[in-house]
């Protein structure tokens, strides 16, 4: 399953969740039986070539997310994680929220 994250670099290790309006780039996740099969970033989520997307991960609920939805992608906000790799722990361990 692909997962799409706004983030503030393109430093797998360091890159940190942030807003829409301040996001410098977009980390692709390939997520499949409980691993990360790759991570890719792209300055614009057009950009991914991919025909589909299941989740989109957002800094909160109040982000614009509806153009998402209407793509159909999953919603979840992180609560307190900040880089990539608690993100996904918390995915793992569906300890993200729903919108």
């Amino acid at each position: 399953m692909l997962i799409l994250i706004p983030v503030d670099s393109t430093d797998p290790i360091d890159a940190k969740i942030t807003t829409l309006i301040n996001l410098k780039h977009w980390a692709l996740i390939d997520f499949d039986e409980g691993e990360v099969k790759s991570t890719r970033f792209f300055s614009d989520r057009t950009q991914t070539g991919e025909n589909w997307i299941d989740f989109v991960i957002l800094e909160n609920k109040y982000e614009p997310y509806m153009d998402f939805m209407n793509e159909g992608m999953m919603i979840l906000t992180r609560r307190e994680e900040e880089t990539l790799e608690e993100i996904i722990s918390a995915f793992r361990f569906k300890e993200l929220d729903e919108v």
